[in-house]
């Protein structure tokens, strides 16, 4: 049986429980626990509205309909195994290929040297660690203040 992963107003299908969750994701496996989150009425509206194909409301007249629509609406998604393209990761040779080989190495990144590799400006380096590895390809990206400046690691990446 799937499981859903919710994080802000994402929902994401996975086939089985990862066995971390960042800060801000909650793990879903019924609409019982979608009722009983600490989700606000207006959380669950969001949520809602982020569904692909669903009308936009406001907000749901009760938690118990909220979590009986949204439950229903979540069972429609995909499996990561039935998408057309596999979540795997970046592609072999691309750019942010190139930025995880440099912070899985052991003494990592600073974003002067993904800038150097890269050609990108320091908000776009630092716009990938947030968006593209931790949220989109689940890696966890820690840092460290080191005599050559802030450096960033990459911990958890399975190698290529």
């Amino acid at each position: 049986m799937a499981a859903y992963i919710i994080g802000g107003n994402i929902v994401t299908a996975v086939a089985a429980a990862p066995t971390t969750l960042a800060e801000d994701e909650i793990l879903i496996g019924s609409a019982e626990q979608i009722e009983a989150s600490n989700l606000t009425r207006s959380q669950l509206a969001e949520i809602w509205n982020g569904l692909p194909g669903k009308h936009q409301i406001s907000r749901f007249e009760n938690r118990k309909a909220a979590a009986r629509r949204l439950w229903a609406a979540f069972q429609e998604l995909p499996l990561p195994s039935e998408m057309a393209i596999p979540l795997a990761g970046p592609r072999p040779g691309s750019k942010q290929a190139t930025v995880i080989e440099l912070l899985t190495r052991p003494e990592g990144a600073t974003v002067a040297e993904v800038m150097d590799a890269t050609g990108w400006q320091p908000h776009t380096v630092r716009g990938l660690f947030a968006g593209a590895l931790k949220k989109k390809h689940r890696l966890t990206v820690i840092s460290a203040k080191e005599d050559r400046g802030r450096v960033y690691r990459v911990i958890d990446a399975v190698p290529a």
